[in-house]
């Protein structure tokens, strides 16, 4: 089986990554992209069908999370210490259904991503015609559909020449601490704060000094779709540029050494 690991950055001058649980007042946006909408951005790039077309169609996903969930992805937000700068923008939305308590305007208060930018880490398998078919489109900054983040207004695109491909090794045997380059999951009974009285639990070498540009970003994102109710599931992420312990990086899955540029990832 022929596999690579391709990154690619992607930027937008705004984003908006709607939270399922606000829409009372102000809707709110999720500060870092995450798998589902990511797979709906790479579902445009080759053509696959979205929401509506599985609404329509009485599907209980959309036709691009079908056909690529089990593309490894890998998320770095290109923001100081992983958070972006937010605005709350105010329109009117107008079109007749849209309330009828307010005569059909509806006042709408969105919280918005400014200038979101991301790099991209895609593990393929080649002898799928569909990650065959994506791989080529991301080398060549094509697509069929325009995609964008999250709202058709907000665009987005990325330059062929920082189109990069690794040599990699995953779960290799890492003998000395190392970051890990992207958002990570937060593993169950792992602390993030030094513990002096059970260090096994920890996943940062604190025997490292704290710098002052040291920083540990938090946030509960998508992983994907319950199938019974087509809601979201989720998992706890983090994002550090603190060395992880060697145990860490041994004992976690989806960890790959990208050997060219001798970094660390988690694809899930």
């Amino acid at each position: 089986m022929e596999e690579k690991i391709v990154s690619f950055d992607i930027k937008a001058d705004f984003g908006f990554l709607k939270k399922p649980d606000i829409n009372e007042g102000i809707y709110l946006t999720y500060n870092c992209l995450h798998k589902p909408a990511l797979l709906g951005i790479l579902g445009a790039i080759i053509g696959l069908g979205g929401l509506y077309q599985s609404y329509i169609q009485k599907k209980p996903l959309p036709e691009y999370f079908d056909k690529l969930r089990n593309v490894k992805i890998g998320i770095q937000p290109l923001a100081v210490k992983g958070n972006f700068i937010k605005t709350v923008i105010k329109y009117n939305n107008s079109v007749g259904y849209a309330s009828e308590e307010q005569g059909g305007n509806l006042i709408v208060n969105e919280q918005t991503l400014i200038k979101p930018s991301f790099r991209i880490f895609l593990l393929f398998h080649l002898n799928n015609k569909d990650e065959k078919r994506l791989y080529e489109y991301i080398k060549n900054s094509e697509s069929e559909f325009i995609p964008y983040l999250g709202k058709n207004d907000f665009q987005i695109w990325w330059d062929k020449n920082n189109v990069k491909e690794y040599s990699f090794v995953e779960d290799s045997n890492v003998s000395e601490s190392r970051p890990i380059e992207n958002l990570f999951i937060k593993p169950a009974g792992k602390t993030i704060r030094q513990n002096r009285a059970n260090q096994a639990d920890e996943i940062f070498d604190w025997s490292q000094p704290i710098t002052n540009d040291f920083f540990i970003f938090f946030e509960r994102l998508p992983i994907g779709y319950d199938e019974q109710t087509s809601n979201y599931k989720f998992d706890n992420f983090v994002f550090t540029n603190r060395k992880l312990v060697p145990s860490f990086l041994n004992d976690t899955s989806n960890i790959c050494h990208l050997i060219d540029d001798d970094k660390f990832v988690q694809l899930n």
